[in-house]
């Protein structure tokens, strides 16, 4: 509903002023009155908590809705609908109690959609960028069982679970992208102080240097000479990596090769099977057939080529063949996870091995990010090394032919 700021008098004749939200002046007005204030003007505003009423520059650094705020919603809607109350009652309390600005915009657009006859499932469609495909079809099998708390309680677990696995992964990566970092600083300082510095001693030497010393003056050189060019080639590539992943077949060409990744292609193929597997078995607990859970967990792995895999597995089951053999069609599963699959297929507790094969795919992740540190220290202190002897071969061995030099002059 639309906001009214009103300007008024109580009954003592003091000057009042806010803001209310309501259908029309008329019926502001008649809010006041009940109160025992006579209103004196009332326009039509915006809301004083949404991010429109803040300034432009506080706008552009305001957080967009994070992942977990969504998970935060789906638990406390699970516990206000488990208790009884209302949901337009209980959107407008998480409304009132939530700190983003940017949720909470969200959720009062819920709470307008809802008020309007629309579904709640067809209100979260309307911001695909805050609930995913996934999450809307599950609050639609919800509202079609009448299960909707219990469905709000397995998204808030798959979404913790989600939220777990992204962490575990930027901690495991923030010691490796330290030291490459540095690594490049490092270099950078090498090429622009540190050689050029040696160069002006070498020149003084009249005499032929070694091969090494004369390639890194030249790369410093170049580095010197051509740093901007050579910044902007960068950002060019960036950007240009980033508008072809944009692409529909950017984005597959690199989810495929990214699996074949030395120590990452792994960890990654694991972790996408694990959320295939959950997001299956949520789908199934919830009583989505299999064909249609097929369609809604395949946009929910975050990966186009295992997606494209999926949907091969969809049509599959389509066409009377068994989830085994589309299984095994599709080649992405293990020994292992084929055999369980076989056995959840023919007891009928398929979603409960899917659970299994989630908990095993999670629990070989988590060894993988311990273990990835270690895995990745060799290659850096093998890269450090070499980096090292280039630049004391370079910059030592004309240093070490000083006497030489100086017995020919």
């Amino acid at each position: 509903m639309p906001f009214f700021a009103y300007k008024a008098r109580n009954i003592k004749g003091e000057l009042v002023e806010g803001v209310l939200e309501s259908s029309d002046k008329e019926a502001v007005a008649r809010q006041l009155f009940s109160i025992g204030i006579a209103p004196t003007s009332i326009s039509a505003t915006i809301n004083p908590h949404s991010s429109d009423a803040l300034p432009w520059w506080k706008r552009l650094l305001e957080k967009s809705v994070q992942s977990l705020d969504v998970q935060l919603f789906s638990r406390q809607l699970y516990t206000l609908i488990r208790a009884g109350v209302p949901i337009m009652r209980g959107l407008a309390g998480l409304q009132e109690s939530t700190v983003s600005r940017a949720f909470r915009a969200v959720i009062r657009d819920l709470r307008e959609s809802l008020d309007s006859g629309r579904e709640l499932s067809a209100a979260m469609r309307r911001h695909p960028n805050v609930f995913t495909l996934f999450y809307v079809s599950m609050i639609k099998v919800g509202e079609m069982t009448g299960r909707l708390d219990q469905i709000f309680l397995r998204l808030s677990e798959h979404l913790e679970f989600e939220r777990d696995m992204r962490n575990r992964v930027k901690t495991a990566l923030r010691y490796p992208m330290f030291v490459i970092i540095v690594m490049v600083i490092a270099m950078v300082v090498v090429n622009v102080l540190v050689i050029p510095a040696f160069a002006k001693v070498f020149a003084g030497f009249n005499a032929e240097l070694p091969m090494m010393t004369r390639l890194l003056l030249g790369m410093s050189n170049f580095f010197v000479d051509y740093w901007i060019f050579i910044l902007g080639a960068v950002i060019g590539a960036v950007f240009a990596f980033r508008s072809f992943l944009a692409t529909q077949h950017g984005r597959f060409w690199w989810d495929q090769r990214i699996l074949t990744f030395p120590i990452f292609g792994r960890i990654v193929l694991k972790a996408t099977l694990s959320r295939f597997a959950r997001s299956f078995a949520l789908s199934s607990k919830s009583g989505v057939p299999i064909v249609q859970a097929l369609t809604v967990v395949a946009s929910t792995v975050d990966n186009t080529y295992i997606a494209s895999r999926v949907e091969h597995m969809r049509e599959g089951v389509e066409r009377g063949e068994s989830i085994l053999r589309t299984a095994t069609a599709a080649n992405v599963f293990t020994p292992v996870v084929l055999q369980m699959i076989a056995v959840g297929e023919e007891t009928g507790a398929l979603d409960e091995l899917m659970d299994e094969i989630a908990d095993m795919y999670q629990g070989e992740v988590e060894y993988e990010l311990k273990t990835l540190s270690s895995n990745i220290e060799p290659i850096l202190i093998v890269a450090l090394g070499i980096m090292v002897l280039i630049l004391a071969l370079g910059i030592f061995l004309p240093i070490w032919d000083l006497g030489k030099v100086a017995l020919k002059k």
